[in-house]
């Protein structure tokens, strides 16, 4: 995977019914974000976030907590609507009322820190609803695509086990091939390792890490720091709604510039 700058891929441009997002295909990038701002309340989360991902770019977002990271990752797809700004994906403003939300939220995956299953379904009835009511694929189809992704991670011979019985790391694992079963441009992980006993926390790392691999784009929330340094292409540090520094793990973990990012980084890297 290689590490594309916000510089080389994004062309500005004056048009406003275009912006920037509009032109990122000149340098294949997925999402642009723009201006981005949101208050819940007097509360202004979000402070005027310009981002870009690019294609097969793994991105892992940093910071404290309640620094803007899981606001900004739902931003996104608009699970929370922007105050001001505005969300570029595959050169849709997503924030514009002409914009069919709905059908581009089909290409992009999520996965949740509470994992966000239907317990009153099968694994496998939670890995075929979507592609069956949304795609119109038919049940044999859904159900092989199913099988392919449960396979993936290692919940084959769940397919048919009770949602509610499994433990939590394999729901997270459900909810990541519940997820690829839509065939996402980009998946979105907000802190899906949190909510996890410290000892199955890799199983559900190790599939994500292979995702990473295989050339996946992904924007990750995240306190695993040894995920972040050794599996993104690009780091970002937020902190009190604003983006502070970002690069690349080796410049993040080994150099950092802001203080800031020097603060938090001793403090997890000592703990």
């Amino acid at each position: 995977m290689t590490h594309t700058t916000p510089a080389d891929t994004v062309a500005h441009t004056t048009d406003e019914t275009q912006g920037f997002g509009a032109k990122a295909y000149l340098g294949d990038v997925l999402i642009a974000v723009e201006g981005l701002r949101k208050s819940f309340g007097e509360l202004e989360v979000l402070k005027g976030i310009n981002l870009t991902v690019a294609k097969g770019e793994v991105v892992t977002l940093i910071g404290a907590s309640g620094s803007g990271k899981s606001t900004l990752l739902r931003c996104l797809n608009l699970l929370e609507e922007p105050d001001e700004g505005n969300v570029w994906f595959q050169g849709n403003n997503l924030t514009d009322s002409r914009c069919d939300v709905n059908a581009l939220r089909q290409h992009i995956g999520m996965v949740f820190q509470g994992f966000n299953l239907f317990n009153n379904m099968d694994v496998l009835a939670n890995c075929t609803l979507a592609p069956v009511l949304l795609k119109k694929a038919s049940n044999d189809e859904a159900e092989a695509l199913a099988m392919k992704h449960l396979t993936s991670v290692g919940l084959a011979d769940f397919a048919h086990a009770d949602v509610s019985r499994l433990s939590g790391g394999q729901k997270q694992r459900v909810a990541i091939a519940r997820a690829l079963c839509m065939d996402p441009e980009i998946m979105l992980f907000d802190e899906p390792t949190s909510a996890l006993d410290p000892e199955i926390v890799g199983e559900v790392l190790d599939v994500m890490k292979s995702l990473a691999h295989d050339g996946m784009t992904m924007m990750v929330v995240t306190h695993e720091m040894d995920f972040a340094r050794t599996v993104s292409d690009r780091v970002v540090f937020m902190d009190q709604g604003v983006i502070c520094e970002e690069g690349s793990p080796e410049q993040i973990f080994g150099n950092p510039t802001h203080a800031r990012t020097r603060e938090f980084l001793a403090r997890y890297l000592e703990a």
